[in-house]
């Protein structure tokens, strides 16, 4: 049985790209590029900020966070605690700006749930703050978010247990992967070495 807690960023990841998900967590590749060190410059400046309360609301930064029934660790840029309502919201701030895809509202719902697993407490809402808009966005955690995270979550651990990485395939995304130049998704994609090789042995099969 698989023990190993899967990071928050790795729904991240798998959403993204599942390649990139299993580069990143089986095989431990990495690389940055100007991107990837925007996003890491912006973490560090909002994990390091000091507590405070404004306005009845309580501000905690790089709170690490763990729900081992679902099988997730990591740390939030920040929790809010609204004294007044007795509510909890976590803040995960981006580089760019608002996706087209779930990646990043399934990583919020992922940080809530570990929320709900810790304190028992009901998290209805999340934000998302985008460096390059200045714009914070309200998330509801509903019922299909919850069910788009679960889905995910269940897929990357399948994924990480059967450590296998996906094969690439290129695609417009691909350019601003910051793994691009150890993933070579072109060069593969146009390998045929594996399909002239399968080939060869079929004729031999057949004398």
């Amino acid at each position: 049985m698989d023990t190993r807690l899967i990071p928050l960023s790795a729904l991240q990841h798998y959403v993204f790209c599942p390649r990139q998900c299993a580069l990143i967590h089986n095989e431990q590749v990495w690389a940055d590029n100007f991107l990837t060190a925007q996003g890491i410059q912006l973490h560090d400046r909002v994990d390091h900020g000091e507590p405070e309360t404004r306005k009845g609301i309580r501000y905690e930064r790089g709170v690490a966070v763990a729900a081992p029934t679902l099988g997730l660790t990591g740390k939030l840029d920040l929790l809010e605690y609204n004294k007044k309502r007795h509510c909890y919201i976590p803040v995960e701030y981006k580089r760019g700006r608002p996706k087209i895809d779930d990646c990043d509202t399934i990583q919020l719902c992922a940080q809530a749930l570990c929320i709900e697993e810790m304190t028992s407490a009901s998290v209805t809402t999340g934000a998302l703050w985008y460096w390059q808009t200045r714009k914070r966005c309200e998330v509801a955690i509903d019922d299909a978010l919850r069910h788009k995270t679960l889905t995910t979550i269940a897929g990357v651990k399948q994924l990480l247990l059967a450590g296998k990485t996906p094969k690439t395939k290129w695609c417009s995304a691909c350019k601003a992967c910051s793994l691009v130049e150890l993933c070579y998704p072109k060069l593969l994609s146009r390998d045929k070495t594996n399909r002239y090789l399968s080939a060869l042995f079929a004729m031999g099969d057949d004398e």
